[in-house]
């Protein structure tokens, strides 16, 4: 039975993933807990609508480089050195644009109580740093060596608890300014070693630019995706800031940080089978499909029980982060169907991705967020953390039944055309 299950590729890499993602499950649970305790609701809400501002734009700053990366060397790995090269360029050129306009913006986007350098401390983490250590991450999983792809999730995660360990033995109460630093020197020094790991065990990056620029669109619609994905996960945290108050950030924000952790089997599941989805979807939708039904069931599977354990457990959180998260556990249980949610649209974006049709998913996603923000804009200032759980419930259900339906049609439209009779040559 063990034989078997490690002689399949799939199996293997899940398991290294979950590995990986279970280990750094618990380090991150450490790291949340140390870092809500010690920064208190108001503290924490502050860092948190500031990382929920930066993830909007995080994304761009590679343009797509990392999923390039993994789509192309996957299918042939004689072009790894060009593609580790431009997407670590394209993550220093465009991630300076970045960095300096969020910095800008938040002026206007955020309350007037949050330092300037907060934000600009927390970009240059997550948009060069988060960047090179993610798209290092894929460089694995395009060769398959997930081992490596789960040491940098788990490298990635400590770095920072280290971090807040040292900020708490400085500081018992530190402010989220002062966090800020460790935050951005702890992923700073895991982007330097990735990095470099990548370079020893792969290849040096080659900056050859032959035809990177027929890509850029195709790269721009896969970060256009993950931005479309941050806006109707994240953005409620940074309109609750500006909208309601940092209290209410940091009870909402809690909750969805245990949501995130609980879902990490289900990434797992996905990260292992991406580059199977591109080999599959080199066959059309229909095949891409085929791959997706039963990761989605084992997926649908994990999210109910996790559905339920949060039902049952949410009143433990108060204990944990202490008695000013004590909403958390209402807010937790009103979120306990985002996994089952996300098992379905995960399996099924994938799908579309895989088979080429990544402009159709980007589209779909891009919808739902620009509904999320419209949703928030009239509920959150009504009903302040609460309104912003159910505008996350309803889109990312509004979600499932678009990407499904997209599949659907694409199927049946693939499916029509392999049947279709080809018209016989006229006879002169």
């Amino acid at each position: 039975m063990l034989n078997s299950i490690f002689k399949s590729s799939l199996a293997r890499n899940t398991i290294w993933i979950t590995a990986g993602q279970g280990l750094r499950l618990i380090i991150q649970a450490l790291y949340f807990i140390e870092i809500a305790r010690s920064l208190g609701v108001h503290n924490y809400g502050a860092f948190v609508g500031v990382v929920a501002l930066v993830g909007i734009v995080y994304p761009f700053g590679s343009l797509g480089g990392g999923n390039l990366l993994i789509k192309n060397v996957s299918r042939d790995e004689t072009l790894f050195a060009d593609y580790w090269g431009r997407a670590l360029t394209l993550t220093a050129g465009v991630g300076t644009l970045l960095l300096l306009g969020v910095s800008s913006v938040s002026h206007f986007v955020l309350p007037p109580e949050i330092p300037r350098l907060l934000v600009v401390l927390v970009a240059a983490a997550d948009i060069f740093g988060l960047n090179i250590i993610t798209i290092s991450a894929h460089a694995f999983v395009a060769f398959e060596r997930f081992n490596w792809t789960a040491a940098f999730f788990v490298m990635m995660t400590g770095g920072r608890l280290i971090g807040a360990f040292i900020l708490i033995a400085l500081h018992p109460h530190p402010s989220a300014l002062q966090w800020s630093f460790l935050y951005f020197g702890s992923t700073a020094v895991v982007a330097v070693i990735t990095s470099a790991l990548v370079s020893t065990k792969l290849g040096l990056p080659r900056f050859a630019w032959a035809s990177a620029w027929t890509e850029m669109r195709e790269g721009f619609y896969f970060s256009a995706s993950q931005t479309a994905q941050t806006v109707y996960n994240d953005i409620d945290k940074t309109m609750l800031a500006r909208l309601s108050t940092l209290d209410a950030t940091g009870i909402y924000g809690a909750a969805y940080r245990i949501i995130d952790v609980s879902c990490v089997p289900i990434s797992a599941l996905m990260v292992s089978s991406y580059p199977s989805f591109f080999r599959a979807g080199a066959s059309g939708i229909s095949a891409s499909m085929s791959y997706a039904k039963p990761l989605m069931l084992r997926a649908l599977a994990y999210a109910g029980l996790v559905c339920v354990a949060l039902l049952v457990s949410a009143g433990v959180v108060p204990n944990c982060l202490g008695p000013d998260y004590a909403p958390t556990a209402e807010a937790l249980r009103w979120l306990a169907l985002l996994p089952v949610l996300r098992a379905m649209h995960y399996s099924l974006s994938n799908a579309l991705t895989g088979a080429g049709y990544q402009s159709v998913r980007t589209s779909m996603q891009a919808s739902v967020a620009v509904f999320n923000v419209l949703l928030n804009l009239w509920i959150i200032p009504a009903y302040s953390w609460r309104g912003a759980a159910w505008s996350s419930i309803i889109s990312d259900a509004v979600l499932v039944l678009g990407v499904g339906t997209a599949v659907f049609v694409l199927s049946r439209r693939s499916s029509q055309d392999a049947v279709r009779p080809i018209a016989e040559p006229a006879c002169g």
